[in-house]
C-alpha cells in the first residue's frame, strides 16, 4: 500500500492549497475554491475509472458500476434483487445491483488542516484504484461522495450537502443566509448556472432510496487523541454522539462602570460567565458528556461599559440521547434560575438538533474483522465529532473507520496523520471492500 499512500499525501497536498484565503486553508459551501475543488477532484476520480457527476447542491459523486459477472468470477446474490421465475415457468428478469456508498466532505473550517473532510474521500479514490490494478470485480456498484457541505461554515448550519443527496433539506435550510445576506436557494442556483457541462450533463437523480443501497463507509480522522494512546492507526467507530445546539441571549442594562454601585448592577456578562461555569462542571459530573460555549459577543463591549447584552452558543453532546437530553434540561433549569438571581432576561433559541446514531452492527463487524487482519487489533471508539453519517444513516447503514491524528489535533493548520497510519487505512479498506463482495459471492 506504500504507493497509494503515497499518491494519497500527494494528493492531500494539492487539496490542501486550493482555498478562498491566501495563506490559510478555507473552503465554504459553494465558495470560488470549491469548484476548484470539486474540478480537481472530479479529474481523480476520472482517471481511476469512474465516471462523474454534480447533484443539485453540489456534491461531487463519483461510481463505478457492478462488474460484469463472468464464469469463475464473483456474483452477487444477496446484494441483487431478482425476479424469480413464476409459476407459468418465465424467465428470471434483469438483476439489479444494490450500491455501497464511500465518501466524507470537501469543506472546510476557516484556517483548516487539510485532512479533515478531505481524506474521507480521496482515501475510497485510492482504494478502487487499487483493486482495479489487481483485477478484483466487485458485485456491487460503488459511489464515492465529495459533500458539499458539512462544517455549517457559511450558513452556521452543517450537513446541507449530505442533507440535499438524501433528500433532506428543509424550507427553512433554503431560506437561510450568510454573512451576505444570500440565501441558500440563491447560492445553489448561482452554482447550478456556473457549473461546466460535463456535470450539468450528467445531473444528478433523486435522493437513492434504502432498498437500493448496501451501506455507507466513512473514513475519518480521529479528531481526538485515543488511538495515539494506543499507539494504533486505525479503529472502528461504535456511535457517533448526538448534538444539540443552541443560541443563548443574557439582557441585562449597560451602565458607567465607574459610578454604577455593584449592588444595582444588572451584568449580562457575569451571568453568561456564571453560566458557562456551570455548564463545565454539570459535563466534568457526567460521564461522556461534553458541553462547551465556544462562541461569545458582548455589547456594547468598552471597557468602560457594564454589559448590557451577551450572545453566546452552547454546543452539547452525548452518544446515549437520553443522557443528552438530562443535561440539556439541566442546563436550562440553570440559565432560568441565574437569570432570576441577576437579575437579567434570558432567551434560549435551539439552532440545531442531532440524535445519536449507533453504527451499524452488521458492516462495523465486517470492518473490525478486516482493521484486525491489518494492524492485529480493532479498538472501539464513540465520535465525538457530528459526521455526514449522521444523515446518510436515515438512508442505509453506516460504518465509520478512524485514522490516527497526531496529538488529536483537528480544525487546525497542524492537523496531521502520518503516511504510514494512511497505508493502514487503505489496506484496510481494501480489505474490507475485498471481504464485501467475497460475503455475497455465491
Amino acid at each position: 500500500m506504500a504507493d497509494g499512500a503515497k499518491q494519497l499525501v500527494r494528493w492531500l497536498d494539492e487539496l490542501g492549497r486550493i482555498s478562498d484565503e491566501s495563506g490559510k486553508l478555507t473552503r465554504t459551501f459553494l465558495s470560488p475554491a470549491m469548484r476548484r475543488a470539486n474540478d480537481r477532484v472530479a479529474q481523480w476520480m476520472r482517471a481511476a475509472g469512474l465516471t462523474v457527476r454534480e447533484d443539485a447542491v453540489g456534491n461531487l459523486i463519483g461510481r463505478i458500476e457492478a462488474a460484469s459477472c463472468r464464469a469463475g468470477s464473483l456474483t452477487p446474490p444477496g446484494l441483487t434483487e431478482v425476479a424469480r421465475t413464476s409459476r407459468r415457468g418465465r424467465r428470471p428478469g434483469p438483476t439489479t445491483t444494490k450500491t455501497l456508498l464511500l465518501g466524507s466532505h470537501l469543506d472546510t473550517v476557516r484556517d483548516a488542516g487539510k485532512f479533515d473532510g478531505a481524506l474521507g474521500v480521496l482515501l475510497p479514490i485510492v482504494a478502487l484504484a487499487e483493486l482495479k490494478r489487481r483485477g478484483v470485480a466487485l458485485p456491487f456498484a460503488v459511489e464515492v461522495l465529495g459533500f458539499s457541505e458539512e462544517e455549517g461554515v457559511r450558513f452556521a448550519s452543517a450537513y446541507l450537502g449530505s442533507k440535499g443527496y438524501a433528500g433532506k433539506l428543509t424550507a427553512a435550510d433554503l431560506a437561510r443566509r450568510d454573512a451576505d445576506g444570500v440565501s441558500v436557494r440563491e447560492v445553489i442556483g448561482s452554482w447550478r448556472r456556473g457549473a461546466p457541462a460535463a456535470f450539468l450533463s450528467r445531473a444528478a437523480p433523486s435522493a437513492p432510496r434504502r432498498q437500493q443501497l448496501l451501506g455507507y463507509l466513512e473514513i475519518h480522522i480521529e479528531q481526538g487523541p485515543v488511538l495515539e494512546r494506543e499507539k494504533l492507526a486505525v479503529g472502528v467507530v461504535s456511535a457517533i454522539a448526538g448534538q444539540s445546539r443552541f443560541q443563548l441571549t443574557w439582557t441585562g442594562r449597560a451602565g458607567h462602570a465607574g459610578t454604577t454601585p455593584m449592588a444595582l448592577r444588572r451584568d449580562a456578562l457575569a451571568a453568561a460567565a456564571e453560566f458557562a461555569v456551570g455548564v463545565e462542571a454539570l459535563a466534568r459530573r457526567t460521564r461522556g458528556l461534553v458541553a462547551t460555549i465556544g462562541a461569545l459577543s458582548v455589547a456594547p463591549g468598552a471597557a468602560n461599559v457594564i454589559p448590557g447584552e451577551v450572545t453566546h452558543t452552547l454546543d452539547v453532546r452525548h452518544a446515549d440521547d437520553r443522557a443528552r437530553r438530562r443535561a440539556r434540561m439541566a442546563l436550562g433549569r440553570r440559565a432560568t434560575q441565574n437569570a432570576a438571581r441577576r437579575p437579567v432576561a434570558r432567551a434560549w433559541r435551539r439552532t440545531q438538533e442531532n440524535g445519536a446514531v449507533r453504527c451499524a452492527p452488521l458492516l462495523t463487524a465486517r470492518l473490525a474483522r478486516s482493521a484486525k487482519s491489518v494492524q492485529g487489533r480493532a479498538p472501539s471508539l464513540v465520535s465525538g465529532a457530528g459526521h455526514d453519517g449522521m444523515v446518510i444513516s436515515a438512508l442505509t447503514p453506516v460504518a465509520m473507520l478512524f485514522v490516527r491524528c497526531r496529538a488529536g489535533l483537528s480544525h487546525h493548520p497542524d492537523e496531521f496523520a502520518a503516511p504510514a497510519d494512511l497505508a493502514v487505512a487503505l489496506a484496510v479498506v481494501v480489505d474490507f471492500l475485498e471481504r464485501l463482495a467475497r460475503d455475497n459471492s455465491p
